[in-house]
């Protein structure tokens, strides 16, 4: 063990500089890996609580609105409404469903207008009829718009997630660039320590023959440069966590929180998560290129 401890340490001392580079690029590349991490929860908390709240309007014909299914100059019909009623509660996927008629739409927007001259802009007949509904999967909103989207009387409807949709879209692109790049980033550090063990076996290869000779086994020859590696990537998993407490300290905690309290804010439980992962990776890509590389030269 003492062997394999001074081989050690000679092999960080002979080759300081290609170690400072490879955990440099460790460093880089684990902390794009653990905030793309990040970055997946925080959108899957954003996602949740956003889509559990938003609900579906459908809004129903009027004589001063036009649509595909209403008929010119009349309101619905109240066995329209009725039929359109009856289809949403016998909806498999509609949890709720509230009716709002012209004179709760008028008392909202009395109460929302107060204060403003637009108060008596409009009367109770202006108003619009509709219906909100919750869904019990979310996600399955779209068959329930198709369902009654043609149905007569209904002139719109409006689902929020139309708009939340193109949000969430963007920040799965930003998410899947951040992995892509630490990737790419990961695989170079990969082919770094490949070839800095590869060189460092190549330096000692008459050793190593000799070491075979005299019958030492695999594992014996291979461990130092295994533990070479391996403190050059745990050193890079230390900073790039360091990097992504720091990071989820003082950016989320000490100011996104504070400041945005109405969304819903990844913490110490999400973080400790991609450190996690990130000294996973750290590990297995200090040890797999390193055992590729030594077994050329194990075969002398």
């Amino acid at each position: 063990m003492r062997h394999i401890l001074s081989e050690t340490f000679s092999g960080v001392r002979h080759n300081a500089s290609m170690m400072v580079a490879i955990i440099v690029t460790m460093w880089v590349s684990l902390t794009l890996f653990g905030g793309s991490l990040l970055a997946a929860q925080q959108i899957q908390l954003m996602k949740g609580r956003w889509y559990d709240k938003v609900e579906i309007s459908i809004f129903l014909c009027t004589k001063d609105t036009a649509g595909s299914s209403c008929t010119p100059g009349q309101d619905v019909t109240p066995q329209q409404v009725t039929a359109i009623e009856r289809a949403l509660r016998t909806d498999p996927e509609v949890k709720e469903v509230f009716h709002e008629t012209k004179q709760q739409a008028y008392d909202d927007f009395v109460a929302s207008y107060r204060n403003s001259p637009l108060k008596d802009s409009l009367s109770v007949d202006q108003m619009q009829e509709s219906f909100r509904i919750k869904l019990v999967d979310p996600e399955q909103y779209r068959t329930v718009v198709t369902a009654v989207g043609g149905m007569p009387g209904v002139q719109n409807i409006q689902d929020l997630r139309d708009i939340f949709d193109p949000l969430f879209q963007w920040l799965r692109t930003a998410q899947w660039a951040a992995l892509g790049t630490s990737a790419l980033l990961l695989v170079a550090a990969g082919l770094q320590i490949g070839n800095t063990i590869r060189l460092a076996v190549f330096a000692r290869r008459r050793e190593i023959g000799i070491m075979r000779l005299v019958g030492a086994s695999n594992s014996y020859i291979t461990l130092p440069f295994v533990l070479e590696t391996l403190v050059a990537g745990v050193t890079g998993a230390v900073l790039a966590g360091g990097t992504l407490v720091a990071g989820v300290y003082s950016l989320i905690i000490r100011n996104a929180e504070v400041s945005i309290q109405t969304l819903p804010w990844i913490g110490w439980q999400e973080t400790v998560f991609a450190v996690s992962g990130l000294a996973i990776v750290a590990i297995l890509l200090s040890i797999i290129p390193t055992l590729i590389a030594t077994t050329k030269y194990l075969r002398v």
